[in-house]
């Protein structure tokens, strides 16, 4: 085998500009499939960061009708959800997959935070404690979180995110300010903004409304304990759960669900608890954008076959030009198998090589394409392997019928051969 390979690297070297023509169609084929491979899965890593986020691995479990979220202070028959004390929590925390919980209160207000003759429309008010900042990804950046003070005190204060602070204040001071929620004064003693640097790549104003729609126009939190100062007692909770690992989100967020809706009374109740799966989401897109993908990929696989067809006109133009040398080969005891290992390896060394030349091609090609049209790109490891893998294969394939015709020559007819 060794000795076939090193005879094989002589003729390719013996004529350099053929075997390079060669192996072009190879090298295109699989430039081609490594270039759509890395795009596609750039691509799909991009849709799951997107999605799930910068690894917080946080699920939202929201009361929904249907596929819509459920704002309780739209007028909806919520007195059969039940009120989410600290045994069910205790509960959630022991579900599969889950390493902690929250629970908080939100509504979506419009015109009702206000400070002097500034308003927020949209803002999205939540009643929470300070284990919901570190579960949602916030940290402190001006003044300071909540205290326990201030929820077992019944005390008004709030903590603004950076778009509400901005759209109530106008570059003002704002700690220690005092804004109106609902016409009842609150304290304003912290500001808070995202934890992790990570930002959605935004290629549409469908996925701007995506990634940015609810919290665009801010985030108002005081503490659970005063929220019934704004809106009615026993009003159900929203949970958040976090899970152990990006790949259990499901299972955890899906648990929970399950876990809180055999709570409810009213079998009938159209509305329910509903886990928002993320995951799922990406993987849709996902196999969206992987069968539009894997179209180019057979289009580009039809280079590979054409490189395969110059391959085998190569070899047999290789088997009439070495007739002597097959002859010669045989006369002197040569058998057909022997004959037949050293052509299939030359076929597979050539396109092995143009295997090896287009993997190269196809990185700097997915960079290029990332570079030119703003595209991610992610390369494959398997896909190289098996990429390579694959033209050595075309080089048997193809390979075979000029090196049978090899092996059957009959030694006297190829001595005579001119």
């Amino acid at each position: 085998m060794i000795e076939n390979i090193r005879i094989s690297f002589q003729g390719i070297w013996a004529h350099k500009m053929r075997s390079f023509l060669t192996m072009l169609g190879i090298i295109i084929g699989i430039a081609a499939i490594i270039a759509i491979v890395s795009t596609i899965k750039g691509t799909n890593d991009q849709i799951k960061q997107n999605l799930v986020g910068a690894g917080d691995n946080i699920v939202k479990v929201s009361l929904s009708q249907g596929d819509w979220e459920v704002n309780p202070s739209d007028g909806y028959d919520l007195s059969s959800i039940p009120i989410v004390d600290q045994s069910i929590l205790d509960e959630i925390l022991a579900l599969d997959g889950v390493v902690d919980v929250c629970r908080y209160h939100k509504a979506n207000v419009y015109g009702e935070i206000c400070y002097r003759d500034s308003t927020i429309d949209g803002a999205e008010l939540i009643g929470g404690d300070n284990k919901y900042m570190d579960l949602n990804g916030f940290h402190i950046c001006e003044g300071r979180n909540f205290q326990d003070a201030d929820i077992k005190e019944f005390k008004n204060v709030v903590i603004l995110d950076r778009n509400a602070a901005y759209t109530l204040f106008q570059g003002e001071d704002v700690i220690n300010q005092t804004v109106e929620i609902r016409g009842i004064p609150f304290t304003v003693v912290g500001i808070i903004e995202q934890s992790s640097e990570f930002e959605p790549v935004i290629n549409s104003i469908d996925e701007w409304y995506t990634y940015y729609g609810e919290s665009a126009t801010g985030k108002v939190i005081i503490p659970e304990s005063v929220w019934p100062e704004i809106y009615t007692f026993d009003e159900p909770y929203q949970i958040i759960v976090k899970a152990d690992s990006t790949e259990n989100m499901t299972v955890a967020g899906r648990g929970t669900q399950d876990l809180l809706n055999a709570y409810i009374t009213n079998e009938d109740s159209e509305v329910k608890y509903k886990s928002e799966d993320t995951l799922e989401k990406a993987k849709q897109l996902q196999e969206l954008s992987n069968s539009t993908n894997q179209q180019l990929i057979w289009i580009a696989s039809i280079s590979l076959l054409v490189g395969g067809i110059g391959v085998m006109n190569i070899m047999l133009v290789s088997v009439t030009e070495r007739t002597r040398e097959i002859g010669l080969k045989k006369a002197l005891g040569a058998r057909k198998r022997v004959v037949l290992g050293q052509f299939l390896t030359e076929a597979a060394v050539l396109t092995s090589l143009g295997g090896i030349l287009g993997v190269g091609a196809g990185i700097g090609l997915a960079y290029l394409i990332s570079k030119v049209a703003q595209v991610p790109v992610s390369i494959s490891l398997p896909a190289i392997a098996v990429s390579v893998i694959f033209s050595m294969v075309i080089g048997i394939v193809f390979g075979l019928i000029p090196s049978i015709k090899a092996s059957n020559l009959n030694p006297i007819d190829a001595l005579r051969y001119e």
